[in-house]
């Protein structure tokens, strides 16, 4: 049994249970033995285990976590320190210092911003190495999808970062008219200057946590 340490154990512990997770977890029992899968198969839920669901403040979501040795640990677009920034993170440093006018951190680990309240999911939540979305379609996106139900129908609102298609097609779930919705282009290279840069995402999030009495994200508060 996943074990959270906080209040995801109650919120999703029927999840565990269903027959598609079961199917799923046979099939990440196999691909770590006889594969390389990243991240380590004790970082799969990293995101939900520092960021409880009474305290997240903001969602970012990925698509599958990085597929290069050292990167991936379980927080979507981020990587472990000492390990070069790819350039989608990059891109968000960049958007981050034109709108907030933060330096961009000497290192990629994003921990900082989950402590705070910054619920950095992925869609799907592991990868074999050197292949791109080789997980896709095995059950994460069920997983994925109820915990956006689940944070959907909390109370206090929320902020939804979706970039890019694939985060944008996660739009239906959000029903909940306390919460906030912020749509851009993908940080990724090949789409950053269709919308992600100037989208000034960031300060759009502060002001509606400030605007609902929740405390502000520190965007530079990356230790």
């Amino acid at each position: 049994m996943v074990q959270f340490n906080n209040d995801w154990d109650e919120i999703m512990k029927d999840e565990f249970q269903k027959e598609y997770y079961l199917k799923l977890r046979m099939f990440l029992k196999s691909e770590y033995a006889q594969r390389t899968v990243y991240p380590d198969m004790h970082d799969i839920f990293n995101a939900q285990k520092l960021t409880a669901c009474s305290q997240t403040k903001a969602v970012i979501l990925g698509q599958d976590p990085y597929h290069g040795a050292g990167q991936a640990h379980g927080l979507c677009f981020s990587v472990q320190k000492g390990i070069v920034p790819p350039p989608s993170l990059v891109n968000i440093f960049k958007e981050i210092h034109n709108d907030l006018g933060i330096e961009p951190p000497p290192h990629g680990n994003l921990t900082g911003w989950a402590q705070q309240g910054v619920l950095l999911l992925n869609t799907v939540l592991t990868v074999r190495e050197a292949s791109p979305n080789s997980h896709k379609g095995k059950g994460w996106e069920i997983y994925t999808d109820e915990v956006i139900r689940k944070l959907n129908r909390q109370s206090q609102p929320i902020v939804f970062l979706l970039w890019g298609a694939n985060a944008r097609a996660k739009t239906a779930l959000i029903t909940n008219p306390v919460h906030k919705i912020l749509t851009a282009a993908h940080p990724s290279p090949l789409s950053a200057h269709n919308g992600f840069f100037g989208c000034r995402h960031f300060s759009k999030c502060n002001a509606f946590l400030k605007e609902n009495g929740r405390e502000e994200i520190n965007w530079g508060l990356l230790p």
